[in-house]
């Protein structure tokens, strides 16, 4: 992989984490027990996402 490609994959990789971590603190605070299922499901899917740009690697 290029440097340029690392560097992506690096940036792909914070975002993904971030929009986790936003999501298990949202299903944290919510009362609603539909979204609050609802955000974690985002989250777990963001985790797939993170997993699957980390297996590039």
């Amino acid at each position: 992989m290029t440097t340029k490609e690392l560097l992506y994959l690096d940036d792909a990789l914070g975002h993904a984490m971030f929009l986790v971590t936003q999501c298990e603190e949202a299903a944290g605070k919510l009362q609603d027990a539909t979204l609050k299922q609802q955000a974690q499901q985002m989250a777990d899917r963001h985790r797939q996402v993170y997993r699957k740009f980390y297996d590039l690697v």
